[in-house]
């Protein structure tokens, strides 16, 4: 028991963050997001922004910090709770489309943005410290230092950060149509390396997990095996032919076809005959200078 604590208490778990990010596919750069933006509309609260917004636990009035904001699936329910927003994203495109849905709701008093990366310097891009009392991250941390992501989230509130990160296998991944097709599967767990980073750093994280229920549409079965095969990557490309007779066999006619889905683009004709499931842990903690004034 000792030699396995010392060796919890030891471990660089930065550098093991470092070292998994060196082993994945690079993450996607604005570029990409300013592609995607056009298919993101949030009009409603999804079901993970409410499960999000209840273990924050925002009091009356206070204003909130949200990085990797994308486009405003978090920033706009805040806002209309009456708590001022300082949203940020790399992505030029999707502040647009948060801009137009800050509009859309009349909040333009509530919201504010910010074009800002993970990787800048924020003192020099006028990150102000302790500039909100809240600050979070939903679903946004891409970045090789996980540490010094975590840092200035912790700098820049006056009293809670919260963070959510995958749980379980990436958000890419169907554990389902993987099992069903003998792939195989690499359950990352990427917020042990954020519990234990925050650990050495004298922090006392809470975690907390919220189940995201998706259920995704295509046009076709080519568009289907399309997406799907982003799956495959790292190992699985010969199950290609798998996949798509597994698509063949459970898809099936949706019901809600052409209307908007939750990120605001039109439904396709045809889903799978289940829904998959992303497991997020949701880590908060009260910033360090709050502890070690205790």
């Amino acid at each position: 028991m000792a030699a396995s604590t010392a060796t919890l208490l030891t471990t660089d778990w930065n550098e093991e963050w470092k070292a998994l990010q060196a082993m994945r596919r690079r993450p996607d750069d604005p570029s990409f997001w300013n592609a995607r933006a056009k298919h993101f509309k949030p009009r409603e609260t999804h079901p993970y922004a409410r499960d999000f917004m209840a273990l924050v636990e925002a009091r009356p009035g206070e204003s909130v910090l949200d990085m990797g904001c994308g486009a405003g699936s978090l920033a706009i329910p805040f806002a209309r709770n009456g708590h001022p927003v300082l949203a940020c994203d790399f992505s030029p495109r999707m502040l647009d489309v948060l801009d137009e849905g800050v509009r859309h709701f009349g909040l333009q008093d509530l919201v504010q943005t910010r074009c800002l990366a993970w990787d800048e310097d924020w003192d020099e891009a006028g990150m102000e410290p302790k500039c909100v009392d809240i600050a979070i991250a939903s679903r946004s941390i891409a970045t090789a230092d996980l540490a010094e992501a975590l840092l200035k989230l912790d700098q820049a509130a006056r009293r809670r950060c919260c963070i959510t990160l995958v749980a379980n296998a990436s958000p890419r991944v169907d554990r389902h149509i993987m099992d069903a097709i003998g792939a195989s599967v690499t359950e990352s767990r990427d917020y042990v390396y954020a519990f234990n980073i925050l650990v050495g750093l004298g922090a006392c994280p809470e975690v907390r997990y919220i189940e995201s229920w998706r259920r995704d549409t295509f046009d076709s079965l080519e568009a289907g095996v399309s997406d799907f095969t982003r799956m495959l990557e790292g190992g699985n490309e010969d199950r290609l032919p798998e996949l798509k007779r597994y698509i063949e066999q459970h898809m099936i006619e949706n019901p809600r076809a052409g209307e908007p889905g939750e990120k605001g683009r039109p439904e396709g004709r045809y889903m799978l005959d289940h829904q998959r499931v992303v497991r997020w842990a949701f880590i908060a903690w009260s910033p360090l200078s709050n502890t070690r004034a205790r």
